[in-house]
């Protein structure tokens, strides 16, 4: 006859049940208690064992990350000290003016470095980041002035990117690469047209004359097209008479110059725009005298993408052994 569990079968018979059969019964329960103790035991343990390996594959990356070879050599062998400057120039971007500065004052500060590269792949962007980047090459050049400098265009160093590539003693390029853009702008849209057509109204409460200066939602007035084209003017006059401090007598008498036009390298050296063709290997060889380059560049923290990606697997590994104890 079939039953449930260990418990032994009823006779029928409506007498008591065998002390010996309760005797193996207790027995067995207990037998089976004890091996789900062992069995939670040996879990536990295993666990342990896979919380200790995870520290200590987490303190293994740490020591990596924080010993890479690139930051020993920088102590140890003579260097050209090079830091990227890729993409679009914004405080919110990886070209930053916090992060290039970070990067370009340890390679000032390092004792071993025998120059600095400055490698331009960028559209340009924030006058404003531009700017502060370019100020800070400029003082600490004035600190050092026996530590060379020099820019490296790759593809495109155009408006904000050759703001900063001013800065350098000289600056390098491909025959085939896009400098120039020497402008400022402001973009804006207009939907008056539009809100009218579909039949909205426009509602915009301010305090002060200007506040709603050049909404989209409103016609332009000339009064704030003037005020907004006199702000660029100057931005702008800014921007060449940092040109004209960092190229001086290099530069071209072309009209073209500061009017927003980019060029080719092999059009910019004609214009004094650039030194010459050359990268970043034959600028660190012949140039600097240092042919081994290690990037000052700061990265994104690495260490706290890793400590995500493992606090991401433990919470998997917990998930997954909460499935299992329910099972």
């Amino acid at each position: 006859m079939a039953t449930f569990g260990d418990f032994p079968p009823d006779n029928g018979d409506n007498k008591p049940r065998n002390t010996a059969d309760d005797t193996q019964w207790e027995r067995t329960v207990l037998r089976d208690l004890a091996f789900a103790a062992i069995k939670e035991q040996r879990a536990k343990r295993r666990w342990g064992y896979v919380f200790k390996f995870l520290i200590l594959l987490y303190l293994v990356g740490f020591m990596v990350l924080a010993y890479s070879p690139g930051k020993l050599a920088t102590v140890a062998d003579p260097h050209t000290a090079m830091v990227d400057i890729q993409g679009i120039i914004a405080s919110d971007a990886e070209a930053n003016a916090d992060a290039m500065i970070t990067g370009i004052r340890e390679a000032f500060e390092s004792e071993t470095a025998k120059g600095l590269i400055l490698r331009l792949n960028t559209p340009g962007g924030s006058p404003v980041q531009a700017g502060l980047i370019n100020d800070e090459i400029q003082r600490l050049r004035a600190g050092r002035p026996d530590f060379p400098v020099y820019a490296v265009v790759q593809d495109v160093c155009a408006s904000g990117g050759y703001y900063i590539a001013v800065a350098a003693d000289e600056i390098y390029a491909d025959k085939a690469s896009i400098v120039g853009s020497i402008g400022v702008r402001m973009d804006s849209f207009g939907l008056t047209g539009l809100i009218d057509k579909i039949g909205v109204e426009r509602r915009s409460l301010t305090a002060g004359e200007h506040k709603a200066f050049l909404d989209p939602f409103l016609p332009m007035e000339q009064e704030d097209i003037e005020h907004a084209q006199q702000m660029l003017d100057t931005i702008h006059q800014q921007f060449i008479n940092v040109v004209k401090a960092g190229r001086g007598d290099k530069l071209a008498n072309n009209d073209d110059l500061f009017s927003g036009l980019f060029w080719s390298g092999e059009q910019a050296i004609d214009l004094g725009l650039i030194d010459g063709f050359a990268g970043t290997g034959k600028v660190a060889r012949e140039l600097i005298g240092a042919e081994e380059v290690i990037d000052y560049t700061p990265r994104p923290n690495y260490l706290d993408q890793f400590a995500g990606k493992l606090g991401a697997s433990i919470a998997n590994l917990m998930t997954e052994k909460a499935n299992w104890s329910l099972q």
